[in-house]
């Protein structure tokens, strides 16, 4: 993966509350993205529940400590800095993603409303509640904003067998992002069904967020930014592609149940097996088509 060097990066997308954690927010909601796959199926597995997973109840939602984002807008200037700096690349494929959507939205008639990234560490409160580093990343609805905390990729390769790679990165941030526009379409909570399993509403939901990152994969490198008229992502490489396949098999529920609890139970799942979530990756990624990514056909 390669960014434009020129690219003239949008920091306004990205807030830097790396500096403190936030308090409690509002009424919490587990689930919507990757963490999900960290905290819903931990719980399951170790029967932990949304306290423990650093998920709380009460609190201001508009009391949140955080540093501003000064630094991170003197330092990210350009898509150079994207190239040898991680929360630069962060910056830079959200820019990407959302110029993406942004101009399929308008060629559909529809509008598109951005939605910011919060990097965090350690702990950060939203709309949706306080939530810890455990929790890994995920979409808030009540607030519409992804919130990341870098550290989790280390996580990815160390605790989840992923291979890793800044293209895994790019995959995690565009699933967070294909809730987002989920959620602007209003399917996102068709996961709330109240039900687990393989055909559940919440493995349909993260599947196709899955399809929605493969659909962006495929349009990045000739997505305009709206600034320059050149794309911000400059090349995508096969091994970029593997390395978001890989990521997606990793955070497979079956993966992860054969991992910390040395069995598979189809019957909990929320997510999708390693097998699935590749699969609808691959459909985007191939067809660059969002209507493929109807995984409740």
């Amino acid at each position: 993966m390669r960014f434009d060097d020129d690219a003239d990066l949008d920091t306004s997308e990205v807030r830097d509350a790396r500096g403190g954690g936030g308090l409690p927010g509002g009424r919490v909601t587990v689930g919507g993205g990757l963490a999900g796959v960290v905290a819903l199926v931990l719980a399951l597995v170790f029967g932990v529940g949304p306290d423990q997973l650093g998920l709380t109840d009460g609190g201001d939602p508009d009391r949140r400590a955080g540093s501003p984002a000064g630094d991170l807008d003197a330092a990210c200037r350009t898509g150079a800095a994207a190239n040898t700096r991680e929360d630069c690349r962060i910056v830079a494929i959200v820019n990407s993603v959302q110029d993406y959507w942004r101009g399929a939205h308008a060629r559909a008639g529809e509008r598109y409303t951005d939605a910011r990234t919060v990097l965090f560490a350690d702990r950060v409160g939203t709309a949706c509640g306080a939530a810890t580093s455990a929790v890994g990343p995920f979409y808030c609805p009540a607030d519409r904003q992804v919130y990341l905390d870098l550290d989790f990729f280390g996580e990815l390769r160390t605790r989840f067998g992923a291979s890793g790679g800044p293209f895994a990165e790019a995959y995690v941030v565009a699933h967070e992002y294909g809730h987002h526009v989920q959620n602007l379409a209003g399917t996102l909570s068709r996961a709330q069904d109240g039900r687990q399993g393989t055909g559940s509403g919440a493995v349909r939901v993260e599947l196709q967020a899955d399809c929605l990152a493969g659909v962006w994969t495929r349009h990045a490198t000739t997505t305009p930014d709206e600034r320059t008229g050149r794309p911000v992502l400059a090349e995508v490489t096969d091994q970029d592609v593997r390395d978001a396949l890989d990521a997606a098999a990793a955070v497979g529920d079956d993966r992860i149940q054969e991992r910390f609890q040395g069995r598979v139970d189809p019957e909990s799942w929320t997510h999708g097996s390693a097998e699935q979530r590749q699969r609808w990756f691959s459909v985007g990624y191939r067809t660059g088509d969002a209507a493929r990514c109807d995984t409740f056909a």
